[in-house]
């Protein structure tokens, strides 16, 4: 599996992964297909845009005719779709545009990946399609689905999607689902970049409710490398659930993040809360540890002074990003709270 189309190559997790593949593994090929909607960027990969081994066209994986073209052009061997509206605020206010990608985007592309014989569909889903914790216990790849917000629910209807066409149609298929990433170049609506970026303007700290929703994080390196392990040694058919094991309270994060850029706590605002707000998450990620010996390498510790820093050092394309449509977003999510 030389040839590999990546979906979604040009946004958060995309782009780190079709860098870490470009960097480490030179002897594949890269076909990066973004529609580069506000959260896709060019800016993340502009060190590699020229490779020879990379390929970037701009386009929508709801457009069945380009994947086609596509995968016969560049002899396409398999898939990691990426693609996807991610932001679970978002799906609140406007769910519409994520049933059309995560949904039916997904769909076209399986069906692209039966009627070519791709040898394997890596569909990147979440641990958001369990649902929500109580105070003990862990994600399982054997348990049942239980969304709760309609991005969730998208992904889940997703993940389903990919299993039927191997019950189906015999698509050889990996499932990657992993707990919250942060990094470089995340679009900073996500809770780590948000904070970062309005402490280092002391703005305001917007935390929904009690700020005590508890996620586990994982750093985006490490989650590229597992999804490669997962394309590159797993047999087909199996799910892995890929966690960082760094549980932590929102509140928790947001005060690591303050002390390390020495601005006050009174920056805090607790806002009034996200509807249907999951508690916690938590992920079990023993299948993935064990049989294809993955383990995250980076300390959350170490992980947010990593990310912190890479924001501290490329303030230009910060704000870049925020600039225009940004603004009004974060305006109608946080004023009035």
């Amino acid at each position: 599996m030389k040839n590999i189309l990546v979906t979604g190559g040009a946004g958060f997790i995309g782009s780190n992964f079709v860098r870490m593949v470009l960097s480490e593994h030179k002897d594949y090929f890269i076909v990066n297909l973004d529609k580069l909607t506000y959260a896709g960027n060019l800016e993340n990969l502009s060190d590699f845009l020229d490779r020879s081994s990379h390929q970037f066209i701009k386009g929508d994986i709801c457009d069945g005719l380009t994947v086609e073209k596509i995968i016969d052009q560049y002899n396409i061997d398999a898939i990691i779709n990426f693609a996807a509206e991610s932001h679970v605020d978002r799906s609140i206010t406007g769910p519409k545009i994520f049933i059309e990608t995560n949904i039916k985007g997904t769909l076209t592309l399986l069906e692209a990946a039966h009627k070519k014989q791709i040898k394997r569909f890596v569909q990147i889903s979440t641990d958001e399609v369990y649902g929500s914790l109580g105070p003990e216990g862990k994600f399982t790849e054997q348990m049942p689905l239980a969304p709760n917000s309609p991005y969730s629910v998208t992904k889940a209807a997703a993940d389903l999607l990919v299993q039927s066409f191997s019950h189906t149609w015999g698509l050889k298929y990996n499932i990657t689902r992993c707990s919250n990433n942060y990094g470089q170049y995340q679009f900073p609506e996500k809770m780590i970049p948000l904070m970062i970026n309005n402490a280092l303007n002391d703005k305001e700290l917007p935390v929904y409710g009690d700020g005590l929703y508890i996620r586990d994080w994982l750093y985006v390196y490490d989650h590229c490398t597992a999804v490669w392990k997962v394309l590159t040694q797993a047999p087909p058919n199996e799910v892995y659930n890929i966690g960082g094991c760094n549980e932590k309270t929102n509140l928790e994060v947001i005060n690591r993040i303050l002390e390390r850029l020495k601005k006050p706590k009174s920056l805090i605002k607790h806002v009034t809360d996200r509807p249907g707000h999951d508690r916690r998450y938590a992920i079990d990620a023993d299948r993935i540890m064990k049989q294809l010996s993955w383990e995250p390498s980076v300390r959350f510790e170490d992980g947010l002074n990593k990310t912190i820093d890479w924001y501290l050092g490329n303030q230009d394309w910060l704000k870049n990003v925020v600039s225009g449509d940004y603004q009004k977003y974060y305006d109608s999510m946080y004023d009035n709270r």
